[in-house]
């Protein structure tokens, strides 16, 4: 086959000279790498990503498992996502890395990727970019830490982080015991050891047949991580010779079962927005409705948490995803192909789960339904979302007077404070923290209840926003409302004291205001000015979509093909 890297390389133009000579300037010889399928790793390791800080030494394995397999590696830092320190959000950066991806896969010599990441954006991000390229790719997941310890009990990151903070906040702990627990809450290098966005993400990813089989469960310190960075950099040198791109592994079919394995999973409520993000690329139609109506017949069968008890070092030696799917093979797709070249059945031969009560059997679900449900209403017309396995089920079905923040500074400032008026029936609300609005989206969405209620005992409440969440959050968290309130949304027509109506089962979000009295406010209503003047802001500001879209740039998502760059 004619590679697509000698068009820098091969022939005697002055310009594939000049390319050759400056091969030699990087101390290479002819033969390392003329000739051989040239493979880019594309690298998101960064001194401040915690969950990556082990992905410098992992691209040595996938470097190793390259030149093994007869290819040539170059390694190519892009950008860190780091949710633990990028503000405002790293949500408001994942489509600068899928474009990153995608350029850089594009106007340089290389014939197949590796895409490693992990920590929640990273992996919607290199994957949106490299369907968009569609070069022969293979995922490498981080991979989650090991579980946090604090005398004696297990601690998960996020979701333990929540539920210790509420306790101090209520005086249940002190400041001795807030200390330890900082210390022993993220031990290892890895992403979330819950199912937060970042596992939930790496197992769409596997369930996509972007991954080795397995790849996703693997803990980041495991030596079978090692061992499944070299075997991906072997495979992506066979995936070039087979032409095996990403076009030809993402059907329909692959889609519908990331959105099944995902509710299985009890996953992070931000894989709606990514998934549907990713499939707009592959120009497959997803929408928050195919999310609903699969979760309706779905049940959550990892018990892992915020929606069960364990973590996901528990889920990798119960078995794991391949673990999972094996519970799941009559609803899944098993004859499509994957990256190994094979079908997802085969992927499967000789899954198996080692304990019930991690990944349980059908007869025997953590929920006989998905978990995630998409809501629909005046307040939400083109939908909201909200993780009801992880909220208290008696706020299922609530109604409540709405206690109303123009933004989280407003909240921030005003949530503790001994004169606000609110108890644990009434319903928080948070206006303006959508694409535009946050901006980014970021994950305010599990709202905090007020000291004084904390102090009353009251651990969950029913709050509405535009916000995400994080996926190791938990709560009777509705997020996500569809349009946001920055563009003129129901959502920023809510006043304090309105009734506002959350029916899970029915699928409800609904504000009890008239039409009327909707469209009056709707007139008096003033669109707030752009966040951004000038940079990167404005182009995001200008061209980001809804939630309900994915939150994608219009031209990135659009129709189109781009010419291979002129070479010569």
């Amino acid at each position: 086959m004619t590679l697509r890297s000698e068009q820098w390389f091969k022939g005697e133009a002055l310009r594939q000279f000049s390319h050759r000579a400056r091969a030699r300037q990087l101390g290479l010889n002819a033969e390392e790498h003329l000739g051989k399928p040239i493979i880019a790793i594309l690298n998101t390791w960064s001194g401040i990503n915690p969950c990556h800080m082990h992905l410098r030494e992992r691209a040595q394995q996938v470097e190793r498992g390259v030149l093994a397999a007869g290819g040539f590696p170059f390694e190519f830092p892009v950008s860190t996502l780091s949710e633990t320190y990028q503000k405002p959000t790293p949500m408001m950066y994942r489509n600068m890395l899928a474009m990153e991806t995608e350029e850089i896969l594009r106007s340089y010599p290389v014939d197949g990727a590796v895409l490693m990441g992990g920590c929640d954006k990273t992996t919607p991000a290199l994957l949106m970019g490299a369907i968009s390229a569609d070069l022969p790719v293979i995922f490498v997941p981080a991979g989650p830490m090991l579980r946090g310890n604090w005398r004696g009990q297990k601690l998960a990151s996020g979701t333990d982080m929540w539920r210790f903070w509420d306790d101090k906040r209520a005086g249940v702990i002190g400041d001795e015991e807030w200390n330890e627990i900082e210390s022993g809450l993220a031990r290892s290098p890895g992403t979330c050891m819950t199912m937060g966005t970042a596992s939930t993400m790496t197992s769409a990813a596997e369930a996509l047949g972007l991954t080795l089989p397995g790849a996703s469960s693997i803990p980041a310190v495991d030596s079978a991580h090692y061992r499944m960075a070299a075997a991906s950099g072997a495979r992506v040198v066979e995936m070039v010779l087979e032409d095996l791109k990403p076009s030809r592994i993402l059907s329909p079919e692959a889609y519908t079962d990331a959105v099944t394995t995902i509710l299985a999973l009890g996953g992070s409520t931000n894989s709606l927005i990514h998934l549907v993000a990713m499939a707009g690329r592959s120009r497959i139609p997803l929408s928050l409705d195919d999310f609903d109506r699969l979760s309706r017949v779905t049940p959550v069968l990892a018990s892992v948490q915020p929606a069960g008890k364990y973590l996901m070092e528990d889920f990798y030696y119960a078995g794991g995803l391949r673990g999972l799917f094996s519970r799941l093979t009559e609803r899944l797709h098993l004859d499509r192909i994957t990256v190994t070249g094979r079908t997802f059945g085969a992927d499967l031969e000789g899954a198996a789960v080692f304990d019930d009560d991690v990944i349980r059997p059908l007869d025997n679900p953590v929920s006989p339904e998905g978990g995630l449900a998409v809501l629909r209403g005046n307040l939400a017309p083109d939908g909201a979302v909200i993780k009801y396995v992880a909220a208290e089920p008696e706020l299922w079905k609530h109604t409540g007077p709405a206690v109303v923040f123009q933004g989280y500074k407003d909240l921030q400032q005003r949530i503790n404070s001994p004169d606000l008026e609110i108890t644990r029936d009434s319903v928080i609300v948070l206006a303006g923290g959508g694409p535009k609005g946050g901006p980014g989206m970021p994950e305010y969405g599990m709202l905090p209840i007020p000291d004084k209620l904390l102090k009353q005992g009251v651990r969950d409440m029913v709050r509405v926003s535009d916000a995400r969440m994080s996926g190791t959050s938990y709560g009777a968290c509705v997020l996500h409302v569809a349009p946001e309130a920055h563009v003129g949304g129901p959502l920023a027509l809510v006043r304090t004291g309105d009734l506002v109506t959350l029916d899970v089962e029915a699928r409800i979000l609904h504000v009890e205001v008239s039409d009327e009295e909707l469209a009056r406010r709707r007139a008096e209503w003033t669109p707030p000015a752009p966040k951004f003047e000038r940079g990167w802001g404005a182009l995001y500001y200008e061209h980001i979509t809804q939630a309900n879209e994915g939150c994608d740039f219009e031209f990135l998502s659009r129709p189109g093909t781009n010419p291979e760059p002129n070479a010569l």
